[in-house]
Order: structure tokens, then sequence, then C-alpha cells
């Protein structure tokens, strides 16, 4: 297992490096701390929705659900269109950067809390059941989304169509401090609980027989994860499946159940999966393709066939 941490830390150190020099001209004090910045946005994103996914994962049961296939960016798309739809585009635009990020996680968190206890409620111990309440809320959500979207202003669309899509190039780092002490806030409170975490993912009559109920741990972390996710979305937006894509490759790295093991695995794949990415789609191959596009299709692709296989 230290072999692999050290060999994913390089990896990572290395797409960090080539992020910050390739294609850098001028005065490169200057382009190294505009880099800096958006690259610890992009590792922040990356520890945020990595951690919220596997904590979600653990108590959901299955290693499939992650927050954005329940719903929560069907929610977060809702939320942003009912606020422009209420205020209007040019006070939704005159909102410091600040005070609108914190009001978004604040209706976010809360919103999320009550989703995520319908979805488990609603789905417990049902791995279909779970997934077609989520997708039934999901929809119901894109409607009235739908329903705001048509009845606002053709201007005041673009600015919640300008918002509905994630935009790791194009990250506020003006916002970089205050998401970082939130984030980095709940991710030491998740730590502080791995060990809680590793008997929860025993199941409920194991966990319940050592001393842990799923039911005390439950709330706690559907706090937390509704902080990580509310965060990173109010960041850069919304993304499906990445927090999928990232589990799915650190249970392949790291076959253990301890969270102490595979909450910095999944933090270090996710920082390798935007830095890595954006450096290669950005620097390198100079696309203008957005790599929440490509990350979106192949965490579809990997949604698909765990499903499939697990059916099966």
């Amino acid at each position: 297992m230290r072999v692999r941490f050290i060999l994913l830390t390089i990896a990572l150190s290395l797409c960090c490096a080539a992020y910050l020099s390739i294609g850098a001209r001028g005065d490169w004090g200057f382009v190294l701390s505009f880099r800096a910045q958006k690259l610890a946005a992009l590792l922040l994103v990356g520890f945020s929705l990595s951690w919220a996914t596997v904590v979600f994962q653990t108590i959901t049961g299955n290693r499939i659900l992650t927050p954005s296939i329940m719903g929560f960016d069907a929610l977060y798309l809702l939320l942003l269109s009912a606020l422009v739809w209420s205020i209007g585009a040019q006070a939704y635009q005159a909102l410091s950067a600040q005070v609108l990020m914190t009001a978004s996680a604040a209706l976010l968190c809360g919103a999320a809390l009550i989703l995520f206890k319908t979805v488990l409620r609603a789905g417990r111990g049902n791995l279909m059941q779970m997934i077609l309440t989520g997708v039934v809320l999901s929809v119901l959500f894109r409607s009235l989304t739908a329903y705001f979207q048509r009845v606002i202003d053709p201007n005041e669309y673009a600015v919640v169509q300008a918002a509905s899509f994630a935009r790791f190039s194009n990250v506020d780092t003006s916002l970089l401090l205050l998401a970082a002490v939130l984030s980095l806030g709940a991710g030491l409170a998740v730590w502080r609980i791995r060990h809680r975490l590793d008997v929860t993912s025993l199941g409920p009559v194991l966990s319940a027989s050592l001393g842990e109920p799923p039911r005390r741990v439950q709330w706690q972390v559907l706090i937390l994860i509704s902080v990580l996710v509310s965060i990173s979305t109010a960041l850069v937006g919304p993304v499906a499946f990445f927090g999928l894509l990232v589990t799915s490759l650190t249970y392949l790295v790291t076959p253990s159940c301890r969270h102490s093991e595979i909450l910095p695995t999944a933090a270090l794949i996710a920082g390798i999966i935007l830095v890595g990415g954006q450096t290669l789609m950005e620097r390198v191959l100079d696309l203008s393709t957005p790599l929440s596009v490509v990350v979106e299709f192949i965490g579809g692709l990997i949604f698909l066939f765990l499903l499939l296989r697990s059916l099966r």
C-alpha cells in the first residue's frame, strides 16, 4: 500500500509541475501565481468530491451511488433557476461572489439533507429502489427547472445556462479561501470518524453488534457530505459522474476496506484526473473541449457497466 501511495503522490506532483510550467511565457512570478490559484482550486474540488463520494457509498452500502447520481446536480440547477427567477439576473450578478457562494452552499446543504435522507429511507436495503427514487426526484427537479427557465427572460436564461456546466478552466479564485476553509473543515471531521466509517461499512447488523448503529453516524456523515458537495458545486458547477470515476479507480488501486487508506488514495486519484486532464486538454492538445465533457462520458460508461454487472 505504501508503494502505491508513493507512486500516486509522485504522479500527482508531476501533473502539478506540468500544469504550472508547460506553455508558460513572460513573467514567471505572475504566471506561477496565477496558475497556482487555479491548481489549488482543482485540487480542492477533487478532494471534496472524492471524499464525499467515498463516505456516501459507505453509508448507502454500495459502490454505484453518488450524491450527483441521486439528484444533487438537478437540485443545484433548480435552486439556481429559482433564484434567478425570483430576484432577476441583474440582482443575481450584482451579488458578491462570497455572498452568493455562501448562500448557495447553505441552501444546497439544507435541501441536500432532505434529499439524501428521503432517498436513503425510500430505498433502504434495495439498490434498484434507491436508484429509482433518485431518478424520480431528479426528473421532478429537472421539470421544475425547465418551468423556471421557460418563464424567465431569455437574457436571464443565458446567466443560468452559463452556471449550469462545470468550469474547471474558469474558476473564481476569489472564492478559494472561503471554499478551502469550509471543505478542509468538513474533511477534517470526516477524517476524525474514519474508524467509525470502517465499522459502518460492515453493514447494519455487524456495525450495530459492534456498538456503532448506522443511524447514529448517518446524520453526521450526511451533513459533511452536503458541505463538501455543495462547496465544490458552488465553486465550479455540477459534475455528475466524476465521483464515481474516482471511487471506481480507487477501489481498483486500493483493495482495502480501511478509510484511512481509501480516503487519501481517492484524493490523489481525483487530483491526478483533474490536474492531469486539464493539463492535457488545455496545455498539450490545445483543445477547447471542456474536461468535464470527457469526465462525464467516461464516468457514465463506468456507471452503466457497474449497474449492469450488479444486476447480473
